[in-house]
């Protein structure tokens, strides 16, 4: 089946087969790989992406599901230059082995255009779909906390 798709503000056009996953026509037919395969039961968040600006898991949303909307992607934000969030995760230390980043970002992207100023209890609930076994999390809220710091100060979101 063909389906039409925006994926970080590009039009697409892409074959797919009709029991494909998101995930798998994001990597393996647009060749987007930031965002990362992990469990494929929807539990670790590691393949989360933004459809409509909401956080899927992207291992379980049919690719057919996809046709006709707006997908972003790990590959998506930022643009040229790490966004605020992806920087005060470099400052804080809330990347180690890297596997988790792009579905947290992902994650807290979507958080913060939401809700201006999230509290930590907030944040934590929206992480609680994305598992890392590296950082402890307490750097990555900071991180979060940080990102709406720069944003307030006048800083790009």
């Amino acid at each position: 089946m063909k389906i039409r798709l925006q994926v970080n503000g590009r039009a697409e056009q892409v074959e797919i087969e009709p029991r494909e996953v998101l995930l798998d026509v994001l990597r393996d037919r647009l060749f987007l790989t930031g965002t990362k395969d992990g469990c494929r039961e929807g539990e670790c968040g590691a393949c989360t992406v933004l459809v409509e600006g909401r956080p899927v898991a992207s291992c379980l949303y049919p690719g057919g599901s996809a046709h006709g909307r707006s997908v972003e992607t790990i590959e998506g934000i930022g643009g040229e230059t790490l966004s605020p969030l992806q920087n005060a995760l470099l400052e804080t230390g809330g990347v180690q082995c890297g596997f988790c980043t792009p579905g947290i970002v992902m994650t807290l992207t979507a958080l913060l255009r939401a809700e201006s100023d999230p509290s930590v209890d907030r944040i934590r609930e929206a992480l609680s779909g994305n598992l890392c076994r590296c950082t402890g999390y307490a750097a990555i809220v900071r991180a979060a906390r940080q990102a709406v710091g720069c944003r307030e100060q006048g800083g790009p979101s």
